[in-house]
């Protein structure tokens, strides 16, 4: 059985690196996190950054608004936040982690992110989740210590929620969330923190991030036609997308695959017949929110029913997501990105875009300091090595929009 679960958040849960002192009274120090990457300007630069359609693509009937990378946060969010709840957390923590938890990715998504993450190897490389983490802490102001900004000075507890990856960079491991340079403020978040081990909270925004991109992107996928529904029984089709989810999303036999994909085809809410009514419309906003229930309730039973009515928080339990709930998940992630991200039309506009990201880099450095924004001049003036200085200039091109990145190009390149 489980040790007694830590209900209660201390005093260290709260700490934030710089203290402060004379906020109003009548907030939690979580709902104070929460506002701070509400109102930050690196979350409303999400509205012009890839989730999956391009920001401004829009199919030719001209009817879907696709999401991006802000809605998703949202949405994320609000899905973290109930979820949060019904397993111990605080509610305003969670959604809080959510919101922030994609605010270092670069533009064009996570095909950016390669491109940038080559451009950046000389001074450790570029990972979205280490970015997040380096944004919150240093980069977006917010407040200062006696020598520079400490970003959005977040509670301990805030910070770690953010961390799905609680480590630094290792040899042949591709994920990480925290830069070298980021190291010290690192240690100090995730103090007495078990090592490499996610708290209850990072789990819960994790969750709650496979579970809001992996539905709404197939929600985006239906809506715009770019997955037609009736192919899922052609044995040909429905290989594909299983080989796709056991590369990228599980590992798992095709057989497991096929049992979940058929699962979701056998539920009463299943979007079959879609044709852009909107009484259509309507059975496929009610299949994301059964899809949604479907997954986020099958960790809520399986975390309480193992770790009791109220898990805990912290590392005083874990989230337990049922297996058939994650291969579900990742059919649904494999169905867009076999129909939508595997386009081969899409191939021309990703090569442009990993040469924008490249080209960025090297013209902000040759064009140093001047070039760089403002805010980031300081930096690199104050950096001891070609690394450090290299850093900076990634920083910039992480920050930037899709458009942003595309005008700056322009900008430079004449």
């Amino acid at each position: 059985m489980p040790a007694q679960p830590r209900t209660a958040y201390h005093d260290t849960d709260r700490e934030r690196w710089v203290q402060e002192s004379g906020k109003r009274v009548g907030r939690t120090a979580f709902e104070r996190d929460r506002a701070r990457v509400l109102h930050s300007a690196a979350l409303r630069r999400l509205a012009g950054k890839t989730q999956v359609v391009v920001p401004g693509e829009t199919p030719p009937d001209g009817r879907q608004v696709p999401r991006t990378r802000l809605t998703h946060s949202l949405e994320c969010g609000q899905i973290g936040r109930e979820l949060g709840q019904a397993v111990g957390c605080d509610p305003d923590l969670v959604e809080a982690a959510c919101l922030a938890h994609d605010l270092g990715h670069p533009p064009f998504g996570h095909n950016g992110e390669e491109a940038l993450d080559r451009a950046a190897a000389s001074c450790g490389g570029f990972e979205g989740n280490a970015q997040s983490l380096r944004l919150l802490t240093r980069l977006e102001p917010k407040t200062f210590d006696a020598t520079r900004s400490v970003g959005l000075n977040l509670t301990r507890s805030g910070l770690d929620a953010v961390l799905k990856y609680p480590w630094p960079r290792r040899e042949g491991v591709r994920t990480y969330g925290v830069y070298e340079d980021d190291i010290e403020v690192f240690d100090w978040v995730r103090r007495d923190a078990p090592e490499g081990r996610r708290s209850l909270e990072a789990q819960v925004m994790d969750w709650s991030d496979d579970v809001a991109y992996s539905v709404h992107d197939f929600e985006d996928a239906v809506y715009s036609g770019r997955i037609d529904l009736d192919r899922l029984s052609a044995p040909s089709e429905r290989a594909e997308v299983f080989a796709l989810a056991a590369r990228r999303y599980a590992l798992a036999p095709e057989d497991e695959l096929a049992a979940a994909l058929d699962r979701l085809l056998a539920t009463e809410f299943w979007p079959t017949g879609f044709d852009g009514s909107r009484r259509a419309q309507a059975r496929l906003k009610n299949t994301t929110s059964e899809l949604i229930g479907r997954l986020c309730l099958a960790a809520e039973s399986e975390t309480r029913d193992f770790f009791g009515p109220v898990p805990g928080v912290r590392y005083a339990a874990d989230l337990l997501v049922p297996r058939e709930a994650r291969l579900e998940c990742a059919v649904l992630k494999a169905l867009t990105a076999h129909y939508v991200m595997a386009r081969a039309d899409l191939e021309q506009l990703r090569a442009r875009q990993r040469a924008v990201v490249t080209d960025l880099v090297e013209m902000l450095a040759a064009g140093a300091p001047d070039a760089l924004d403002p805010a980031l001049r300081p930096d690199y003036e104050a950096a001891a090595t070609d690394a450090a200085r290299l850093r900076v200039i990634v920083d910039q091109v992480a920050s930037l929009t899709d458009d942003a990145a595309l005008a700056l190009h322009r900008a430079l390149g004449t």
